[in-house]
């Protein structure tokens, strides 16, 4: 009896790790699905369109929203971010697991419509590296930097209506935890009323 697919969301302060660890995750266990965020934010060097985000115009990221194209969307930076709501829900419904690596106002507005989706909240070891992690970028201006660091303050704070916090410590031990928390979810209850029934 298959049971319907996880929806796990991700989030974490600008520069723990958050794509590192879910790229391992993913590596590893081959079977979690990604989706694919769309934003209107410049390539990075060597991210590609359709694999690492889905780039847009402003113009066109106004016209998914107006057209209910997306699960969540947020302006963050300047920039648009969201979800597309496209193939996430036949996923799911195959019993696929779905990742969401997404940002925290993101994230409170998908648990708003997917409560009994999986809340996890990645936090660096300390704010000083944090801060040690942003600058070994080289993306940053001093200014960008510090509104970054300021906002993972209060970012930290939202972290607290999550289900679950990783400290990446390590890439490999923060994706092993992720894992944990995967298996450990397919075994709630709540995702197996429909077993335990079918045992009366």
């Amino acid at each position: 009896m298959a049971n319907k697919g996880l929806l796990i969301v991700v989030s974490g302060p600008s520069g723990t790790g958050k794509g590192t660890v879910c790229d391992l995750w993913r590596k590893e266990y081959p079977d979690i699905q990604y989706s694919v965020s769309a934003t209107t934010r410049k390539p990075r060097e060597g991210e590609q369109d359709g694999i690492n985000y889905y780039f847009h115009t402003r113009e066109s990221f106004e016209k998914m929203i107006e057209a209910g194209e997306l699960l969540e969307w947020a302006e963050v930076y300047g920039n648009y971010y969201g979800t597309p709501l496209k193939k996430i829900q036949e996923k799911l419904e195959a019993g696929q697991d779905v990742l969401l690596e997404i940002d925290t106002q993101g994230a409170m507005n998908v648990k708003s419509k997917v409560p009994e989706g999986v809340f996890i909240y990645l936090v660096p070891p300390s704010m000083a590296e944090l801060e040690r992690r942003i600058r070994g970028r080289g993306t940053e201006t001093e200014e960008s930097l510090a509104r970054r660091l300021g906002a993972a303050a209060a970012e930290i704070e939202i972290g607290k209506r999550y289900d679950y916090v990783v400290v990446n410590d390590t890439v490999e031990q923060a994706m092993e935890a992720f894992e944990v928390i995967r298996k450990a979810e397919r075994c709630a209850v709540n995702r197996n009323m429909e077993l335990l029934d079918s045992m009366k």
